[in-house]
């Protein structure tokens, strides 16, 4: 049984949900900003991604510290480059009441770190692979070292 599987096994009535452990304060960026502001931005409030927001598009789209690394590492210029040409738009989203197990097999088979989280069709936070790792931890989840990996 997987990690995951086990935790949903678990006790479902203390299953903990996405509003439990998002950001309520979401970093929003525009379109025309460029990677370094966006960078910039991202390292003062200490967030791995930052929501873009674009009137021009129906949706909101999602600029994360990876996205900025990869166009870096490929030589481009941080102060030439604009968030709209790095961005993701085409996102998954979570809902409030998900558990943070549905959120984390999102994650992992959508080969993402973070989701926006939404409800009745309007931003009301962030929610990080960081973050659950966070609420299961405090929550006092566990895991066993195998004796193969401390020898």
């Amino acid at each position: 049984m997987t990690m995951i599987a086990a935790i949903v096994a678990s006790d479902l009535e203390t299953t903990m949900q996405v509003r439990e452990g998002m950001s309520e304060v979401v970093l929003t960026v525009g379109p025309g900003h460029t990677l370094r502001e966006a960078a910039t931005a991202m390292s003062a409030r200490r967030v791995g991604a930052a929501v873009v927001l674009d009137p021009e598009e129906p949706g909101p789209g999602v600029i994360t510290e990876r996205d900025i690394l990869e166009s870096v590492g490929a030589g481009e210029d941080p102060d030439e480059q604009l968030v709209a040409e790095h961005l993701t738009s085409d996102l998954t989203f979570a809902s409030p009441g998900w558990s943070l197990e549905q959120a984390a097999v999102a994650m992992v088979r959508g080969g993402f770190r973070h989701l926006v989280v939404v409800d009745g069709g309007e931003l009301v936070g962030m929610l990080s692979m960081r973050d659950i790792v966070r609420v299961w931890t405090e929550d006092g989840a566990t895991s066993e070292v195998p004796a193969a990996a401390s020898a």
